[in-house]
């Protein structure tokens, strides 16, 4: 269990011991080397997994699905440290935060690390929900950050929303362990995520059914699958950059993952009735309809950081749909997707946050010359827009055509609507891309401190992706693929 500590303990210091550090330089560092720990620690636990399969004990469990989701998430957390120190200090000189604040934001990036990897890692229904809940707490607080009127407003508008989905996310919990309590003798273990998964064939399917749709409705709000998706631009566009980086490539997927721990349960149980793909058409029409609507609204988005919040609900759309297919090659091009989709759109959000230092604003129409001004940045967002546009031979191509193909051997009535979606949010991304790098800089636009390393570094890990799939990767996203759809696909 000593990996496991590696990984959780670092977080949960640094969550409570960053609030009383004065020191705003040695503040930031030590949120670098927590997340620099914190990494350590899910690596160890990673080879751990690859040599024993499943690590578990003391209400936690690893295994080749959340593993590969826990580097991840320590990855990318490390990353965003590295862009989050500087670029935080620089807000707080400008006047846009206090000093308290901004140890309060330290704080709480770790809290929210925590709340999203005991998430990830607990074998536990009910303290998934706990988790899932910290996660929104600790995110309202950061979306709160600059006490502007419009930040406190989408704060409120993201508590609500996401309150009201967690809500019933519990009640879809209860009803889930009132399912266990009628088969299992002892009824101590209702809430054990393995104990339900042995006995899913004798969980009863109508308390299932009933069950799935309440924690869909709960969990996919946090996913931010239309309709429950208001929160989420708000969110984007008022709260610090580094949010955005982690709450897009990161949370979205604690919250899809849990949605589909909860449709292994929900199959299982009614495999053996007319409806035993209910789970999967409900994640399906979720997911189209999502990934649709958010491409049309690309378009008209005036706002940088809500254009790219509507990009990461079209993809999470997709991801979901491709979940709601099933089968071995589509879930494996769904964990893919997860994947470049996570390093690619952190990686346009840390560009963004140093395109809007430049532009001093967050207006797409004021956003012009990046490329003249300062060419690591347009071309950071040239190949960013690229890469989350699924272009060859970026990563996000590779898992799009996986998706592709899978459907249309599966539902080929659908593959028009999803080549038809692909083609709308590409046309809704590049029509403000271009002015944005190409066009006339303003008078007086000066170039500024910018770190690209991790965009930089993530985009080659997604390009690297594209070319040539590790052969360890394939096996780990096919020892996952078997847990999730039944039987491996490479």
């Amino acid at each position: 269990m000593m990996p496991l500590l590696l990984t959780l303990l670092p977080p949960l210091i640094g969550g409570f011991a960053l609030f009383w550090v004065r020191a705003l330089d040695l503040s930031g560092r030590l949120n670098l080397a927590i997340s620099g720990l914190t990494l350590i620690g899910a690596l160890w636990l990673a080879w751990m997994v690859a040599r024993v399969e499943v690590v578990a004990g003391l209400g936690f469990r690893v295994d080749a699905f959340n593993v590969y989701l826990i580097v991840l998430t320590a990855f990318v957390g490390l990353t965003t440290a590295i862009f989050s120190g500087p670029y935080m200090q620089h807000v707080q000189a400008s006047g846009r935060i206090s000093a308290l604040n901004l140890r309060l934001y330290h704080g709480l990036y770790q809290s929210f690390m925590l709340t999203m990897l005991v998430a990830l890692t607990t074998d536990n229904l009910g303290i998934l929900w706990v988790a899932v809940e910290g996660a929104t707490l600790a995110t309202v607080l950061l979306v709160s950050l600059y006490r502007t009127p419009e930040a406190v407003e989408a704060a409120w508008k993201y508590f609500i929303l996401c309150g009201v989905g967690i809500a019933l996310a519990l009640f879809g919990t209860v009803l889930t362990y009132f399912a266990a309590y009628l088969v299992l003798e002892d009824t101590e273990s209702g809430l054990s995520w393995s104990v339900l998964h042995a006995h899913a064939g004798a969980l009863d399917p109508t308390v299932m059914r009933i069950a799935f749709v309440f924690l869909l409705v709960g969990y996919g709000t946090k996913v931010g699958l239309v309709p429950m998706h208001q929160w989420l631009p708000d969110a984007h566009s008022e709260g610090p950059t580094p949010m955005s980086a982690v709450l897009s490539g990161l949370l979205l997927n604690v919250a899809l993952y849990a949605v589909v721990r909860l449709k292994m349960l929900v199959d299982g149980s009614l495999a053996a009735t007319q409806t035993s793909h209910l789970a999967g058409a409900l994640l399906m029409g979720f997911g189209i309809v999502s990934f649709v609507v958010a491409g049309l609204f690309l378009h008209r988005q005036r706002d940088i950081k809500r254009l790219f919040s509507y990009s990461s609900i079209e993809h999470m759309g997709l991801m979901t749909f491709a979940f709601g297919v099933g089968g071995p090659l589509a879930t494996f091009g769904a964990l893919l997707h997860m994947l470049v989709h996570s390093l690619t759109k952190s990686a346009i959000f840390v560009t963004v946050g140093h395109a809007t230092h430049l532009a001093g604003t967050q207006s797409i129409d004021r956003i012009r010359g990046l490329i003249r001004t300062q060419p690591a940045i347009g071309w950071g967002l040239l190949f960013g827009v690229v890469a989350i546009a699924g272009f060859p031979p970026f990563g996000v191509f590779t898992s799009e055509f996986l998706l592709l193909t899978a459907t249309m051997q599966t539902y080929p009535w659908f593959t028009l609507l999803l080549l038809s979606g692909l083609a709308i949010a590409f046309a809704g991304l590049f029509r403000h891309l271009h002015p944005m790098v190409y066009g006339t800089a303003p008078e007086g636009q000066r170039p500024v401190a910018a770190n690209m390393l991790p965009v930089f570094l993530h985009l080659g890990l997604v390009l690297w992706l594209g070319l040539s799939i590790p052969g360890a990767l394939v096996a780990w996203l096919d020892r996952a693929t078997a847990l999730i759809a039944g039987r491996g696909v490479l």
